[in-house]
């Protein structure tokens, strides 16, 4: 029987930040960052999601990307203070790819927290997943999140062309990959 990699018990560490598994204690937080609507224009989300169905996600998760499909990583700073979250989510073990989200607290942005954070999922999906790429959609006008994955290495490989609906215009998504040698 083969034997899968599942998060490590310690959390991913950098020099500001930490990535580590979400717990019952972060449901605050996450309900917050998945209830503002500024965050699902970077999204497909276009309702609020219910403390319970967050509650009940965190409870039954298995932090096993293999058996849930996606890990979700909480960003904490040194003081253990929530920073944001990192996704790895639509996971195809077969192909060996994932796709990225990430969600920053307004309060944080801008200080380099999400570029570290990246940073350490990278090389989580890499070195202890062994993924040959991962892959997302960034809305045309995002440059901040543009210029975030790019930096990482991530290439715009196309453009699904009105895609997105957002305030009443539609707009162009960019799809990005970052394929490992």
């Amino acid at each position: 029987m083969p034997v899968f990699p599942i998060m490590p018990m310690n959390p991913l560490k950098g020099q500001r930040i930490a990535l580590r598994p979400v717990e019952i204690g972060d449901l605050d937080a996450i309900y917050r960052w998945e209830n503002d609507p500024g965050n699902w224009i970077h999204s497909n989300h276009l309702n609020p999601i219910s403390r319970f169905y967050l509650e009940q996600y965190i409870l039954n998760a298995e932090n096993n990307i293999y058996v849930d499909k996606q890990l979700r990583l909480l960003i904490v700073d040194h003081n253990k203070k929530q920073l944001g979250i990192i996704d790895l989510f639509d996971f195809e073990p077969h192909h060996r790819r994932a796709a990225v989200g990430i969600i920053i607290d307004a309060s944080v942005q801008k200080q380099g927290y999400g570029s570290e954070a990246l940073n350490l999922l990278i090389q989580y999906a890499n070195k202890t997943l062994n993924l040959k790429q991962l892959y997302c959609g960034i809305g045309e006008g995002n440059n901040i999140s543009l210029r975030l994955f790019q930096n990482h290495g991530f290439r715009i490989t196309g453009t699904k062309k009105e895609w997105r609906h957002l305030d009443g215009k539609w707009v162009d998504e960019h799809f990005l990959q970052l394929i490992f040698d």
